[in-house]
């Protein structure tokens, strides 16, 4: 009976609510925000209108890849912190705090599509019933939360009602692949509200996270939204600043590295995000300058800078292959080439707007056998591109069983995702398996003399 007696605190214990909240959307942001908020004891409903990503969460199941997020869902989900359903109607009444957390992707001119956000601003609108925050997490135009108050607002109009409200701005800073870290121990966290009601509630959430240092940085919400454009667009424009300084490198015989050293080493500058590649990707900064430079233009302003950066990064992802048809010529066909990395970055499995996905298309384009690998992306390489069909004339796609199956037979290996895996490979296996041992170093990741040594033709980018 004592033990008995002693488990029925623990749960107790366990389902201590500091808050209640619910958050709209069960991507990187929703399902890392509603994971990490739990595991500080606030209950937390996550809700998606997809029945089937929904259902594969309660069967735990993980729709994305993420270190460690798996095992922060099935703890706050057995602590009874963590809920997943279809209906925001349904949870809006026990609710404090709404996160909005819904894709706003890329319209045809550029822009964010918020057609989205507005949807759960309408749903919002036509449940609460009483004094509730919606919060914009999801990364939008200056001006978003004018027109998320307004629908909501509207809502509440044509039910005849009077039920308080107000709106806020919270853009996250996650990283994919560290976003669990991230979101547990924030540098910063910016917070966008309009009433001193507003910032008490937000305080009251983020606190647990930040009890020694409180790093939360409250504004009026017009800035909290910029915030988020303006970093982003600062750090691709790092990116597209050092692979525009490596082009010219390759032109005139220095080696980008040591420029990055030697002017990373300035306070003023610092080392990150200055190093070469073949482009950005993933779901933030290709779509966040995007936006940005829209938005200037429908305000009356030219963003030079910003509309280089994108034009820069473009370009960018096809100089793997022209270093590829420099050293074999344009015409692939009846050739092999092998492609590491799929995914935009190491530790995820997301594709959007990664270099491999420009590669590959032109390598299928001029005919080349691809046989690709990566160590988590493949399904959504097969989602993305399908299986292993013939393009064009001759050009075909072979999914590989690892890195060195991936080499069997190529006249070169691309190498355009720096995970882990790759970078201490057995250079003797993989020239017996390679037709030609040629290596165009995507992310600057290997020693040029080491490679050489090898006997490997080497190619990096501002090398």
């Amino acid at each position: 009976m004592r033990d008995l007696h002693l488990a029925a605190i623990k749960r107790t214990l366990n389902k201590r609510i500091i808050m209640n909240i619910a958050i709209v959307g069960t991507g990187y942001v929703g399902l890392v925000s509603g994971a990490c908020f739990s595991e500080m004891g606030i209950d937390v409903t996550c809700v998606d209108i997809d029945a089937s990503k929904i259902a594969r969460l309660n069967a735990g199941e993980m729709p994305i890849y993420e270190p460690g997020l798996k095992e922060l869902v099935e703890r706050n989900v057995a602590a009874g912190r963590l809920h997943f359903t279809t209906s925001l109607a349904e949870c809006l009444d026990r609710v404090e705090v709404v996160f909005s957390a819904v894709g706003t992707p890329p319209d045809e001119d550029g822009g964010a599509d918020l057609s989205y956000v507005l949807d759960v601003a309408r749903t919002f609108g036509r449940h609460i019933n009483h004094y509730t925050i919606l919060v914009t997490k999801s990364t939008v135009p200056v001006g978003t939360a004018a027109k998320v108050k307004e629908t909501v607002a509207e809502e509440l109009a044509r039910r005849g009602v009077n039920v308080d409200f107000e709106v806020a701005s919270n853009p996250e800073f996650l990283k994919e692949g560290a976003a669990i870290k991230d979101f547990m121990s924030p540098d910063r966290v910016v917070v966008g509200v309009e009433s001193e009601r507003a910032k008490e509630v937000m305080t009251k959430l983020y606190r647990p996270f930040l009890t020694n240092n409180f790093r939360v940085y409250f504004m009026d919400i017009p800035s909290a939204e910029m915030t988020k454009y303006a970093a982003n667009a600062m750090l691709a424009t790092r990116i597209s600043f050092m692979n525009d300084i490596a082009n010219l490198c390759d032109r005139v015989g220095a080696d980008v590295n040591m420029v990055r050293k030697g002017i990373g080493t300035d306070v003023r500058i610092g080392g990150k995000f200055l190093y070469a590649g073949c482009g950005y990707g993933g779901s933030c900064f290709p779509k966040d300058v995007k936006a940005l430079a829209r938005t200037a233009r429908e305000n009356g302003c030219v963003m030079r800078v910003v509309e280089a950066v994108e034009a820069t990064n473009e370009a960018q992802k096809t100089v793997v292959c022209d270093k590829l048809y420099a050293a074999v010529g344009a015409d692939l066909s009846g050739k092999t080439v092998a492609v590491w990395g799929l995914a935009f970055k190491p530790e995820t499995d997301d594709m959007r707007e990664a270099p491999s996905l420009v590669v590959i298309s032109r390598l299928l384009a001029a005919g080349a056998t691809v046989r690709v690998y990566d160590p988590v992306a493949m399904a959504e390489c097969h989602r993305r591109i399908g299986d292993g069909k013939t393009y064009g004339a001759s050009g075909r796609l072979i999914y590989a069983s690892d890195m060195y199956d991936a080499a069997l037979g190529a006249e070169a290996l691309l190498l355009l995702t720096e995970w882990k895996q790759f970078r201490m490979p057995s250079w003797p296996v993989l020239r017996r398996l390679m037709r030609r041992p040629l290596l165009i170093d995507g992310r600057n990741i290997y020693d040029r003399s080491d490679v050489e040594t090898e006997g490997f033709e080497y190619y990096g980018i501002g090398r």
